[in-house]
């Protein structure tokens, strides 16, 4: 049995509070992309706590029997992007959260207030 969207945000949401993740902000997006239900964007304060967080995303998707398809940007840890299918998520270390702030590039999107 596979998991859905919905089911897969909640895993990914709650290994990123499980590592201290900072403003994490998920955002529905099925209305206005084809590429994923949700986008859920979150930081670090430092580059192992980047890493930290992408492993425990990793390790609680794969543990509730889900599929990483890819993950990029793992070893330099400042944005880390783990492709869940339906779910994306981007990893960021503060700094390059900031620079490059891809909440405002989906804008459109509405934020899903929990899970």
């Amino acid at each position: 049995m596979s998991l859905s969207s919905e089911e897969i945000l909640t895993i990914v949401n709650n290994a990123i509070e499980e590592k201290k993740g900072y403003n994490i902000t998920s955002l529905d997006i099925k209305e206005i992309s084809l590429i994923a239900d949700y986008f859920v964007i979150c930081h670090g304060n430092s580059e192992p706590q980047v890493k930290a967080i992408a492993e425990e995303v990793k390790k609680s998707v794969e543990k509730g029997n889900g599929n990483i398809k890819r993950m990029e940007g793992y070893d330099t840890a400042r944005w880390v992007l783990i492709d869940i299918g339906d779910v994306i998520v981007h990893v960021f270390h503060r700094e390059d959260r900031e620079y490059y702030n891809i909440e405002r590039l989906w804008s459109d999107a509405k934020v899903v207030e929990s899970v």
